[in-house]
């Protein structure tokens, strides 16, 4: 019964993070397939499909600035936080979420 509960309390708050990420630019890409996002990795220049993992993060802690669907680092780069990303809201301040790089990456959108 618990399991169930969980389960369920998961797939609503999952929905609601999707529902909430796809105002934002990076969460409109590539959702034909149902992958929510594609990150270009400028460093090695790869793509990589995401998704919303969490989102409105409070902002303590180390971000990695995504902006216009790009980034510096990626899996297997020193400078790669995992997907813990700050990306510009466009008012001078910044959103902070979650959505971890799914691997492999790859040379087209």
């Amino acid at each position: 019964m618990k399991r169930r509960f969980a389960i369920s309390l998961f797939v609503v708050v999952a929905a609601a993070c999707v529902f909430l990420a796809l105002g934002t630019p990076e969460a409109k890409a590539n959702r034909g397939d149902g992958v929510l996002g594609t990150v270009f990795v400028t460093s090695q220049g790869l793509y990589y499909d995401t998704f919303v993992s969490a989102e409105e993060l409070p902002p303590h802690g180390r971000f990695q600035l995504l902006d216009n669907s790009q980034t510096e680092f990626g899996p297997g780069d020193p400078g790669y936080l995992g997907g813990r990303w700050k990306i510009p809201d466009g008012e001078g301040g910044y959103i902070y979420l979650l959505c971890p790089l799914l691997p492999p990456g790859r040379e087209n959108p």
